[in-house]
């Protein structure tokens, strides 16, 4: 993921200077990249970055006029109408649609950045007062790596960077993996490496000649939380108007925009309320080698009622035929955040850019409006791991537990957003620029102070529809949400619902007595019946069939077989019963697959493997 790297540290400034080139080397993920550094000897800065050409931040290091601050963005930030021109007025030359008036609202704001809108970080130089300032968005998903090191603080968008000068961190940290087993990531700032952390949301670190002074915060959830709660119609008002006026920002871009449209809500909000000009906003859907999904068979008509074009990315034979390397720069762009099952998504985000650099998505919408807890702990499966794990396994789970305990919106957007999608979002922005308008401060800020009854159903989001462009209400969702509420509509509901739980249940829930039965019966194909209608990935079917050599080729190597926290009999099992259809090992499959991949890319060699 484009970011910073770099080291605050009072070395040697031939060391210093050789471990960031090799540093900011390892940001550089293709031929769309640019990096650069920047270096102050005497205060012991050595910063570099890595950005995608010509996106918002492709424009560093930003300098105010005599050079006494300077300042090394990364991520987006989505500022109040006029910010730049109220800047210009007070007589910063600044060029128009470009990101240098950011190192001026320091001089003009003290509070820099809590008054920064996106997601971003960066590091800030203040020549006369002596300090450099390392901070991050309140939500902490442009994620900064760092470890506190006695000849020095490295720190790095991505956590490979340190790694590459720093190899005796490539060890990996028992508590971290048995997170991702249980939960699916790795929670509370914690890596898969020891002594590698990821700095808090809403970080203000301050270092003065290389060492770290202070490590302060600019917000604190409780701000947003200790609101008073609006009543229905206020609050349907209010957050009609905070989307409204809020969601232009997210399109102002001096590159082309594209929306990846679904068949839900979230991104029909973004539809109704961007007026664009017929033609202007190309539109796209991932879609189901088996057939015409439900997302792309309601985004199709969406975009049609909008006068906007729609194609379809496919994921299909293409994709089978190279995924292992589409699984394995997944683990490698990610270190594991992100895991097999999401290689899919490197693949359609590599087609998005084809289209347009800048993708708009609904992304977060269901957890900010509506409080989605997209993940929760699971069970590991039974005798795959080694006994001396479950203790960090259960933790795992008193982890979750102690998380969301707390405000639910809070949990979603200060800590499943981080922890749990962050993984997901670095991987497709290692592709393209990618905007969301529903984490904008303003939005989030408003959304806590919804009443219960706005947050237990869709009405809010169907009345802010409804506002924007009421024909978009006669278009079923995928889940067969509509204005109507009459006895068809809500037949028609019924039927999608089975359709989506019917899939679910063929492919990653199929119960093990149905997949013994589906066995029995593989001539008959019984998998063209319910794939693809609401989902684009079949990791099922394509593990039993397609991707069986790889599987086989990796789980059964004997590296993989030795690995000290596997029971290697399970393992074996679990893999030749998969691939003969006997069983349904899917779920399990991706964590020890992606977890092969980790040790493979990252803690078998001295220096991080590059997949090819």
């Amino acid at each position: 993921m484009p970011g910073i790297a770099g080291l605050l540290t009072r070395q040697p400034p031939e060391r210093a200077r050789s471990q960031l080139m090799r540093m900011v080397e390892t940001l550089h993920h293709g031929p769309f990249y640019r990096t650069g550094t920047w270096i102050d000897e005497q205060a012991g800065v050595y910063v570099g970055w890595s950005v995608l050409k010509d996106s918002f931040a492709d424009q560093m290091p930003l300098a105010n006029e005599d050079g006494t601050v300077v300042l090394v963005f990364s991520g987006e930030e989505f500022p109040e109408p006029g910010t730049a021109a109220r800047l210009a007025r007070q007589g910063h030359r600044l060029d128009p649609g470009g990101c240098e008036y950011l190192v001026h609202l320091y001089e003009a704001d003290r509070s820099f950045p809590a008054n920064l809108n996106g997601r971003f970080h960066g590091l800030l130089v203040d020549r006369t007062r002596g300090t450099a300032m390392l901070f991050n968005d309140r939500f902490g998903m442009h994620r900064v790596h760092y470890h506190k090191a006695s000849d020095g603080f490295y720190f790095a968008a991505e956590a490979k960077a340190i790694l590459a000068v720093r190899p005796e961190l490539r060890q990996p940290d028992p508590r971290g993996v048995a997170e991702f087993i249980a939960c699916g990531c790795v929670m509370e700032n914690r890596t898969f490496f020891q002594d590698i952390r990821v700095l808090p949301g809403a970080s203000v670190w301050m270092f003065r000649h290389g060492d770290l002074e202070t490590q302060g915060t600019y917000f604190q959830p409780r701000e947003w939380e200790e609101q008073d709660v609006l009543e229905p119609a206020a609050y349907s008002r209010e957050i009609r108007e905070v989307f409204s006026r809020n969601l232009a920002r997210y399109f102002n871009a001096h590159q082309p925009v594209a929306l990846s449209l679904t068949g839900g809500l979230d991104t029909r909000m973004i539809m109704a309320w961007h007026k664009a000009s017929p033609g202007s906003l190309p539109c796209y859907t991932f879609g189901s080698m088996f057939r015409d999904c439900r997302d792309v068979l309601v985004a199709r008509r969406v975009a049609r009622a909008c006068h906007q074009p729609h194609e379809v990315i496919g994921v299909g034979q293409a994709f089978l035929t190279s995924f292992a390397r589409y699984a394995e720069r997944t683990v490698y762009l990610t270190e594991g955040c992100a895991d097999v099952s999401r290689a899919p998504d490197l693949y359609v985000n590599e087609k998005a850019r084809e289209i347009a650099p800048v993708r708009m998505t609904g992304n977060y919408g269901g957890e900010v409006l509506r409080r989605v807890r997209a993940f929760k702990p699971v069970q590991p499966a039974p005798e795959l791991f080694h006994p001396e794990l479950l203790p960090y396994v259960r933790q795992a789970v008193e982890t979750y537990a102690g998380a969301v305990s707390g405000h639910p919106l809070s949990f979603a957007v200060f800590k499943q957003a981080p922890w749990h999608h962050y993984g997901l979002l670095a991987l497709e922005q290692t592709e393209l620029s990618l905007r969301s308008p529903y984490l904008d401060n303003d939005f989030v800020r408003t959304v806590f102070r919804a009443p219960e009854s706005a947050v237990t159903s869709n009405e809010a989001c169907l009345r802010l529809i409804a506002a924007g462009n009421p024909g978009l209400l006669t278009i079923q969702t995928d889940r067969g949400q509509t204005a109507g509420a009459g006895p068809l509509s809500a037949a028609a509901r019924g039927l999608l619902e089975l359709q989506f739980k019917a899939e679910y249940a063929y492919d990653y829930g199929m119960p093990q007595w149905v997949a013994a039965i589906d066995h029995a019966l593989e001539r008959l194909h019984l998998e063209r019946l319910f794939l693809g209608r609401h989902k684009f990935y079949h990791f099922r079917v394509w593990y039993r069939d397609a991707l069986s050599p790889y599987l086989r080729e990796v789980l059964l190597d004997q590296r993989a077989l030795s690995r000290p926290y596997l029971q290697r009999r399970r393992l074996e099992a679990m893999v030749q019963s998969h691939v003969k259809g006997e069983r349904n090992h899917t779920a399990a499959l991706h964590k020890v697959l992606t977890l092969e991949l980790l040790h493979r890319l990252f803690f078998d060699s001295s220096r991080p493997v590059v997949p090819a």
